[in-house]
C-alpha cells in the first residue's frame, strides 16, 4: 500500500502542534499564555488570551490538515485501482494495495503497472514490452524492455496445459533501492540462472505502449517501490528576509525585556517610597489581614515584570507570520496565473513548489545555468559530418533542392526506399555519390560502417506511422514484415540518438525492427539482419556506447561512439587497425580532429565514431566477462565495465559527428536584461569547452571585447600556478574587487548614480527636470550601466574579463587550499564558463560562492544531472524541458522556458521582494507603536499593567482591527509596472541592495514609532489630564487613534491604489468602529467598568479634534523625511515612479 500523506486521524493533533511549535514566537507565546493563567499575573481574561495563538495554530492547522486529506484522498484513489493477478490459475481482479512481493501480474496495453515487475513474457514474440515513462520522468518517448526467451517459453509451456495451477520460479534482486536506473539481480527457472537488468524490469507508474499485454512478477511494491523511494515534496528552505526577520525579532524581544525590566524595577521603586502609605492606599491596604494578597517589594516588583511581559507580548507581532504565509500563497497564484510566462507549446504554466522563497526572487546576484535542454531546445538538428577525414556539411532541405543541380540525383536516392524516417534532415549530394559508387571501396567502406553505428549503436525503438480510417495518425511497432511505404518514428531515450539514427535512416541505413536478440536494418533497400551479442550502454565514466553484432558475412562487430575525450584515447592508429592504408592514417586522424574543433567552434554537440572487428578468441573472451558480469547481483557495473574496457580498444577511427542543439526563443534577450539588471550568469555545462564558448557567444554571454583567462589543468599544481599567474596577471583593482565581490551593493548604487546624473548636489533641480535626462541615458546606455556596475576589475589593456574552466582543472580548484583563490579571480569576472563538469561539481561551484559570499544564488536546469545544483542553490528553478521531470521536482520554481525568468526576476521577484520587506516593516512598526502607547501609560498609574483599553481590543489589534490592510497592501500594491521594470532592468538592484529592508532603515522605523507613540499618549494626556472624563473612555479614544494612525501611515506608503485597498484600509476603521461600539455593549462583569464609553466620550467635539491633531502631528516628521529624499536624493525606482505618473 502506498501512502504519502503525513497523518493519520490520532496522530494529526500531537504530530502537527510538535511541527508548528518548532517556530520560537510560538513557544514564547505559549509561555506567555501559561503566566496568564495565574490570577495573581492575569492581565487579560483567561479566555480573551487564549484566542491569538490558538487562532493561528487553528488556520495552520487547517491548511496542513486540508493538505493531508487531499493526500489520502490521493492515496485512497491509487491503493484501489485494479490489477489482474495470478491467483488459482487463472488472472483475477486484485487491488492495487493487496498486491504481494512475489505475486505474477498481468498488464494490458495503455495501462499503468502497479508496482515493480520483471517482465515475464509479452505479447510480442521475442519477449519485447513497450513502456512510456512519462509519470515516473516525464520523458513522453518510449521505452524498450525484455522479457528473457526463457521464461516467456516456461509460461508459454504452462499456458498449454489443461489445467494451469501455477507458475514457478525464483527471482533473487537487490534490496529496495533509489536508483531508477538500476536494477540487478538473477532468475531462476527450469535450473537455468538468468541475469537481470534495467532493460527487465518495469517501474511503478510506467504505462504499457504498443503491446498487447505483459506479464512480470512483483519484485517491489507499495512504498518499496522505486518511485516511492525517490518522492519527496518540495525542499524547505528559509528566505533571506525571514532570517533578517528573525534577527529583528531578537532586538525587539531584548527592546520587550528592557521595558518590562522598567516596569519591574519601577514598580519596586515606587513601593519604598510610598512604604509608609501602603496601609491607606486602595489595592494594597495591610491592615485588612493582606486580601490584596500583597507580596512585599521584591515580589510585587517579580509579579510587575511578568505582568507586563503578558502585557506588552505583542511587541512580537503573532500575527505576521500567518500574514506572510497568506501575501506568499496569493504572490505565487499571480505568479502562476501570468499569461507571459506560459509555454503554448508544453501547456506549461510557472509552478511554484515552495512557498516560503517568493521574497528571494527580488534578490538574486548569481545565476548558475546549465546549457543544453536550460539555454538550448534540446531538439537536436544533424548538421555536419566528418567521414574518414573528409567534411559533409553541404547538404539541403528535400523542399529546397529544386534550384540544386544535384536536385535529381537525391531526390532519387531519398525517393527509393521502403522505409522513411518522420524526421528529414539534410543530405549530402556528395555523400550521396560516395554510397553510390560501388567501385569507390576506400571511401565507400567507412561510410558503410560510420552509418552503421550510427543505425545499429543506440536504443531507440522504431515505430510505424500510418493513417488510421478515422483520420488519425496512428503508432505501432514496426517489424521488417510490413509491406508498404511505411513512415518510422523513432522513440529514444535521448535526442541526440533520434538525430543519429533519423541521419542513418535518410542516407538508407533505416533502422526499422529491434528485439533483445537482434536488429534489421533496411541497408540501401536490402533488408538485412544482425544478431545483437550484447550492448554496453552509456555511463559517465566510459563516455561511450557500444553494441557487438553478428553480421550476415559472419564477422563480429564493435560499433562505438562517445564523446572524443574518452574515444580518442581508444583509437589505434595502427594501419591494421584503421582499415586502410599507413600513408591514409595521418591524413584521416588529424583532419578529423581540425573537423572536431570547427564543429565544436560553431558550438555543434560532437561524437566521435570508431569500430572494429573481433576474432574468434576475443569474442569467446569477451562473451565469458559479459556473462559473468550479467550473472552477478553484486558489482555487475565493474564487471560490465571490465567487459567493456576488453572490447573498446584498439578502435578503428571512423570520423564525428555534428549536431545542432538550437537556443531557445529569448534566450540572449534574457541573459543581456540579467546582465543589465546587475546578476552574474554563470554557465555550468558538460560539454566540450570550444562549444561552451561557442554557445556563449550566441547567448550573449560572452563578448569579444572580453579578454578571456582559460585555465585547463591536469594536476594541482599546475591549477594552482594558472589561477595565481591570472590573478596576477589581470586582477589589479584590488580595492575594486573586494567591494563588488563582497559589497556589491554600494558599487552598483554608485555606479548608477553616476552614469545617470553624475556628481550629485543639494542645489540640483527638481526631480521632474532631471527626469527626462535619466531616461535618455539610461535607455541608450543600459548595457554600460550593468557593465560598470558588475564590473569589478579589468585588465591591464582594460578588457572586461571572462573565466572560463573546466572540469579537471575544478577537481584541484574546488579542493579547501584552492577555493579560496578561485572564488576571488572567478567573482573578479564578469563572467564565468566551467565546461566538462560532472554534476557534484556544478553544486560545488554553487556552495562556494553561498559560502563565501553573502550573495544570493539561483540554479536553473533540467536535467537529473542539474538536481545537486538545484537543490544547493538559494533559489532552485527547474526547466520542463526533454530530459524528464527531475530538474523539476527537485526544484523550487519550475517553467518551460528559460526566457521566463528575465520576467520571474525583474518583475515579480521585484515585486514580491518590496511587498513582503515593507509588510514586516510595517508589521513591526504597528504592533510597537501599540506596546509604547501601553508602556508610556504604565509610567502615570504605579507601573500597573491595568490597561485603559478593554482586554478585546487588546487581543484583537493585531489580528482584526489592523491585519487586513497589511495583508491586502502586501498582496496588491506595487511601485511600478511590469513595461517600466522590463524596460529598465537596472532597476532590479534595489533589491540586490536591500533599499527596502535593511538595518538601518529598521531603526529608522523604530525611531518613528517612538515619535509616533508619543504622540498618541501625550496628545490625549494633555487634552483630558484636568478634565472629569474617565481612564476607560480615554482608552477608547487611544484604540481609535492608534487604529486610524496606522492606517493613515499605511495609506501614506502605498503606491499603487486599488478600490480594494481603499476598501481595506477605510474598512478597518470603520470594522474598529463597530467592534468597539459592541464591546461597549456587553453587560458582564470584567466589561461592564467601560459600558457605553465610546457613545459619551465621542459625543464631544474634542474626541475628533484630538484624531486629526494625533494624525498630523505624529505622521508629519515622516512625511517631511519622504518630501526631502524624493526632493533631493531619489532613488532610481522613485525617478521610473515619476516617469510613470507623468505618462498618465
Amino acid at each position: 500500500m502506498v501512502q504519502t500523506s503525513k497523518y493519520t486521524f490520532y496522530s494529526f493533533v500531537p504530530k502537527n502542534l510538535f511541527e508548528q511549535f518548532h517556530r520560537i514566537a510560538y513557544i514564547y507565546f505559549l509561555l506567555v499564555l501559561c503566566l496568564n493563567q495565574i490570577p495573581q499575573l492575569a492581565v487579560f481574561g483567561r479566555f480573551a488570551s487564549l484566542f491569538p495563538l490558538v487562532f493561528v495554530l487553528f488556520v495552520t492547522a487547517l491548511k496542513d490538515g486540508y493538505e493531508d486529506w487531499r493526500r489520502h484522498r490521493s492515496d485512497k484513489k491509487e491503493n484501489n485501482r485494479s490489477a489482474l493477478a495470478f491467483v488459482n490459475g487463472r488472472f483475477e481482479p486484485k487491488r492495487w494495495k493487496d498486491v504481494m512481493v512475489g505475486e505474477v501480474l498481468k498488464v494490458q496495453a495503455d495501462e499503468t503497472i502497479p508496482c515493480d515487475i520483471v517482465l515475464l513474457r509479452t505479447s510480442d514474440p521475442n519477449g519485447v514490452a513497450y513502456v512510456q515513462t512519462m509519470n515516473l520522468d516525464g520523458e513522453s518517448n518510449l521505452k524498450t524492455r525484455y522479457a528473457h526467451f526463457e521464461t516467456a517459453a516456461h509460461i508459454e509451456a504452462e499456458d498449454r496445459r489443461l489445467e494451469q495451477s501455477s507458475i514457478s520460479g525464483k527471482v533473487i534482486c537487490e534490496k529496495p533501492n533509489r536508483n531508477i536506473y538500476g536494477f540487478t539481480g538473477y532468475a531462476e527457472i527450469d535450473g537455468h540462472q538468468l541475469p537481470l537488468g534495467p532493460t527487465n524490469i518495469v517501474l511503478r507508474g510506467c504505462e504499457l505502449k504498443n503491446t498487447t499485454w505483459a506479464i512480470g512478477v512483483a519484485v517491489y511494491t507499495g512504498q518499496e517501490t522505486k518511485v516511492m523511494l525517490n518522492s519527496a515534496g518540495a525542499q524547505s528552505k528559509r528566505s533571506l528576509l525571514e532570517q533578517k526577520m528573525n534577527r529583528e525579532t531578537l532586538w525587539m524581544s531584548l527592546f520587550l525585556l528592557v521595558c518590562c525590566f522598567i516596569s519591574g524595577i519601577g514598580m519596586g521603586l515606587w513601593l519604598k517610597r510610598h512604604e509608609h502609605e501602603l496601609d491607606v492606599i486602595p489595592y494594597y491596604g495591610q491592615k485588612y489581614e493582606n486580601q490584596y494578597k500583597y507580596y512585599g517589594k521584591v515580589g510585587e516588583s517579580i509579579f510587575a515584570f511578568l505582568s507586563s511581559l503578558i502585557s506588552f507580548q505583542i511587541m512580537i507581532p503573532i500575527s505576521l507570520y500567518i500574514s506572510i504565509e497568506l501575501v506568499r500563497l496569493v504572490q505565487s497564484y499571480f505568479m502562476i496565473r501570468d499569461v507571459e510566462m506560459y509555454h503554448i507549446e508544453t501547456n506549461n504554466r510557472l509552478q511554484c513548489r515552495a512557498l516560503n522563497i517568493n521574497e528571494d526572487l527580488g534578490q538574486v546576484k548569481y545565476v548558475f545555468s546549465d546549457k543544453t535542454g536550460t539555454l538550448t531546445e534540446n531538439k537536436m538538428e544533424f548538421k555536419c559530418a566528418s567521414i574518414f577525414g573528409e567534411n559533409y556539411e553541404d547538404g539541403g532541405d528535400l523542399e529546397d533542392c529544386i534550384a540544386s543541380p544535384d536536385r535529381k540525383l537525391v531526390t532519387e536516392f531519398s525517393c527509393g526506399f521502403k522505409w522513411k524516417p518522420k524526421v528529414r534532415v539534410k543530405l549530402d549530394p556528395s555523400l550521396v555519390r560516395v554510397l553510390q559508387d560501388s567501385k569507390n571501396i576506400l571511401q565507400r567502406t567507412p561510410v558503410h560502417n560510420y552509418l552503421l553505428t550510427l543505425a545499429a549503436c543506440n536504443t531507440v525503438v522504431p515505430t510505424k506511422v500510418e493513417l488510421s480510417s478515422s483520420g488519425n495518425l496512428e503508432m505501432e511497432v514496426a517489424i521488417a514484415a510490413d509491406e508498404g511505404v511505411s513512415l518510422i518514428e523513432y522513440q529514444g531515450e535521448s535526442p541526440d540518438e533520434q538525430a543519429l539514427v533519423s541521419v542513418a535512416a535518410s542516407y538508407g541505413y533505416t533502422l526499422i525492427e529491434r528485439t533483445s536478440n537482434h536488429i534489421v536494418l533496411n541497408v540501401l533497400g536490402e533488408n538485412i539482419l544482425f544478431d545483437v551479442l550484447g550492448t554496453h550502454e552509456f555511463d559517465s565514466n566510459r563516455k561511450c556506447m557500444s553494441v557487438v553484432l553478428r553480421c550476415p558475412d559472419g564477422k563480429i562487430k564493435v560499433l562505438v561512439k562517445g564523446a572524443d575525450s574518452a574515444m580518442l584515447r581508444k583509437v589505434s592508429l595502427s594501419a591494421g587497425s584503421m582499415h586502410f592504408g599507413e600513408e591514409h592514417k595521418d591524413r584521416v586522424f588529424s583532419s578529423t580532429q581540425m573537423h572536431l574543433e570547427m564543429y565544436s567552434t560553431k558550438g555543434l554537440r560532437t561524437l566521435v565514431v570508431g569500430f572494429r572487428e573481433l576474432n574468434a578468441t576475443e569474442l569467446v573472451d569477451w562473451q565469458q566477462l559479459y556473462a559473468k558480469a550479467n550473472a552477478s547481483v553484486s558489482g555487475r557495473a565493474t564487471l560490465l565495465h571490465e567487459a567493456a574496457q576488453y572490447i573498446e580498444k584498439d578502435l578503428a577511427l571512423l570520423g564525428v559527428t555534428g549536431i545542432e542543439d538550437k537556443l531557445q526563443v529569448g534566450v540572449p534577450e534574457t541573459i543581456s536584461g540579467l546582465k543589465d539588471a546587475g546578476i552574474k550568469v554563470w554557465m555550468l555545462t558538460g560539454d566540450k569547452q570550444e562549444t561552451a564558448i561557442s554557445i556563449g557567444f550566441s547567448c550573449d554571454l560572452l563578448t569579444h571585447g572580453m579578454k578571456q583567462v582559460i585555465i585547463n589543468a591536469s594536476d594541482k599544481q599546475q591549477c594552482r600556478d594558472m589561477i595565481k599567474a591570472a590573478k596576477e596577471a589581470y586582477v589589479l583593482d584590488k580595492r575594486g574587487r573586494n567591494q563588488t565581490s563582497h559589497s556589491g551593493a554600494g558599487a552598483s548604487h554608485s555606479a548608477i548614480d553616476e552614469q545617470r546624473n553624475g556628481p550629485k548636489s543639494v542645489n540640483e533641480p527638481s526631480l521632474t527636470s532631471r527626469l527626462m535626462d535619466f531616461l535618455q541615458k539610461i535607455k541608450h546606455s543600459c548595457s554600460s550601466v550593468a557593465t560598470s556596475s558588475i564590473e569589478s576589475v579589468t585588465s591591464q589593456q582594460g578588457h572586461i574579463l571572462a573565466l572560463i574552466i573546466d572540469g579537471n582543472a575544478l577537481v584541484h580548484a574546488l579542493e579547501n587550499d584552492l577555493e579560496e583563490e578561485l572564488f576571488d579571480l572567478a567573482t573578479a569576472c564578469h563572467v564565468v564558463i566551467c565546461c566538462r563538469v560532472a554534476p557534484l561539481q556544478k553544486a560545488g561551484i554553487v556552495s562556494l560562492v553561498k559560502r563565501k559570499s553573502k550573495d544570493m544564488t539561483l540554479a536553473i536546469g533540467d536535467g537529473a544531472n542539474d538536481v545537486s545544483m538545484i537543490q544547493m542553490a538559494d533559489v532552485g528553478v527547474g526547466i520542463s524541458g526533454q530530459e524528464g521531470r527531475q530538474a523539476v521536482l527537485a526544484s523550487d520554481f519550475a517553467m518551460g522556458q528559460f526566457r521566463f525568468l528575465r520576467r520571474l526576476l525583474l518583475v515579480h521577484g521585484h515585486l514580491n521582494y518590496r511587498r513582503l520587506s515593507y509588510m514586516v516593516l510595517y508589521n513591526f512598526y504597528r504592533n510597537s507603536v501599540f506596546v509604547l502607547l501601553l508602556f508610556w501609560y504604565t509610567l502615570y498609574t504605579a507601573f500597573s499593567t491595568s490597561p485603559a483599553i478593554t482586554q478585546w481590543s487588546l487581543v484583537l489589534y493585531s489580528i482584526i482591527y489592523t491585519s487586513v490592510p497589511t495583508i491586502v497592501v502586501g498582496i496588491m500594491d506595487r511601485n511600478l509596472s511590469p513595461q517600466t521594470l522590463l524596460k529598465y532592468p537596472g532597476l532590479y538592484m534595489s533589491g540586490q541592495q536591500n533599499e527596502s529592508y535593511n538595518r538601518p532603515l529598521f531603526w529608522l522605523t523604530m525611531l518613528d514609532t517612538l515619535w509616533q507613540s508619543l504622540v498618541l499618549f501625550y496628545v490625549p494626556y494633555f487634552t483630558f489630564i484636568h478634565s472629569t472624563v474617565d481612564i476607560w473612555s480615554v482608552g477608547s479614544l487611544w484604540t481609535i487613534a492608534v487604529v486610524v494612525l496606522v492606517n493613515f501611515h499605511l495609506a501614506m506608503d502605498v503606491e499603487h491604489y486599488t478600490w480594494i485597498i481603499h476598501l481595506a484600509i477605510w474598512g478597518s476603521i470603520v470594522a474598529t468602529y463597530i467592534c468597539i461600539i459592541v464591546l461597549d455593549l456587553l453587560t458582564d462583569d470584567e466589561s461592564l467598568v467601560h459600558y457605553g464609553t465610546i457613545f459619551h466620550i465621542a459625543a464631544t467635539a474634542t474626541y475628533w479634534l484630538d484624531i486629526l491633531f494625533i494624525i498630523v502631528l505624529a505622521l508629519l516628521p515622516r512625511f517631511i523625511v519622504k518630501v526631502v529624499k524624493l526632493k533631493f536624493k531619489p532613488a532610481d525606482v522613485d525617478i521610473a515612479r515619476e516617469e510613470e505618473i507623468l505618462k498618465h
